[in-house]
């Protein structure tokens, strides 16, 4: 094979642009049909898109009644997805999300084992109120996410592609709930914080949703498209001031690493993982706002919804009222600096 001539990187370049404007004409439409029946909450919109558009999973964490529920069904008919819903108990069973082997006769009498998929088995997983399954179950759902496949009987049964997840959880009621390990935690590519909507969009879903029709939203996009852009986006150049920026900031978040800032405040930090999902997430984030690379300020804007929950403040820290999203803003300054 001949090597690649300037001609050739050129023609490439063009080609990856050409597919990035179609990405970007697909992404304007997906934010206005959400537009549609989700009022304010720009950022939430934005992150759990970008969530699913770097090819990960994501966490709402927000208290009851701020539309998590109807923003992740309103995404799923957006993207053209396939959806199903898990509303989490301490119950439900490990079998119940992801199936169970059935026994069957046939006419002459024959006994054969029949798997019965669960609802794991869909492209986009609502699952609700997370925190409230048992360990046992959160980690079937858990291992199903980091792998992409579930064993039943011994036997591998894919899922289907592309596999996402959108659990919400509630951090007020912690009564007959089950925390999420650490371990599990940093599966999810972002944590998304659900705030209470302003003045205006409040306004808004009182008028809207309170008359006898609400607004729909169509399919824009589908499964085998959504693919194509998760494909494009991890083809994205990134500037090695970028990939500095990040390595920087993920590093500097673990104690032990030179900031005394980190080495007084944080007991652990991130890991590797945190790296690449900043590298994910900041070429989405580029994309979704119509540039063709990602910059410092898309690592700076991601910088708390990938950090927070793989991060643990020290004792004395939570004693003097601080918060992983001050320690997080601080670690940022430098980058803004840079």
């Amino acid at each position: 094979m001949g090597a690649i001539t300037p001609a050739d990187a050129r023609l490439d370049e063009a080609a990856v642009a050409a597919l990035a404007e179609q990405a970007l004409s697909d992404i304007a439409r997906m934010k206005t049909e959400t537009a549609k029946v989700i009022f304010g909450q720009e950022n939430v919109v934005e992150q759990t898109i970008l969530a699913v558009l770097s090819g990960g999973h994501a966490l709402l964490v927000g208290v009851p009644g701020l539309a998590k529920t109807k923003l992740v069904g309103t995404l799923a008919r957006v993207m053209g997805l396939g959806t199903s819903r898990i509303q989490f108990t301490p119950d439900l069973m490990p079998s119940d999300i992801l199936g169970s082997e059935v026994m069957d006769q046939d006419e002459a009498g024959r006994r054969s084992f029949r798997f019965i998929k669960g609802p794991v088995f869909t492209e986009l997983l609502m699952a609700d109120e997370i925190n409230r399954a048992s360990p046992r179950t959160q980690s079937a759902l858990l291992q199903a996410m980091q792998e992409y496949h579930v064993t039943i009987a011994g036997k591998r049964y894919d899922l289907p592609q592309p596999f996402h997840v959108l659990a919400t959880q509630n951090p007020l009621e912690q009564e007959g709930t089950y925390p999420l390990p650490e371990a599990q935690l940093d599966r999810f590519v972002m944590e998304i914080d659900v705030e209470y909507p302003d003045l205006a969009a409040e306004r808004r879903i009182l008028l809207e949703t309170t008359g006898t029709t609400e607004a729909e939203v169509s399919a824009v996009i589908d499964s085998t498209r959504l693919m194509e852009i998760q494909s494009l986006i991890r083809r994205m150049p990134v500037p090695e001031s970028v990939v500095d920026a990040i390595l920087s900031l993920v590093r500097s978040a673990r104690p032990g690493n030179g900031n005394d800032f980190a080495n007084a405040k944080v007991a652990w930090g991130p890991g590797p993982r945190a790296g690449q999902a900043l590298m994910l997430t900041a070429r989405a984030r580029a994309l979704y706002h119509g540039r063709f690379a990602p910059s410092i300020d898309d690592v700076m804007a991601l910088a708390g919804p990938v950090l927070q929950h793989r991060m643990a403040l020290t004792f004395a820290a939570r004693a003097d009222g601080v918060t992983i999203r001050e320690v997080i803003g601080r670690l940022v300054e430098p980058l803004g600096r840079g």
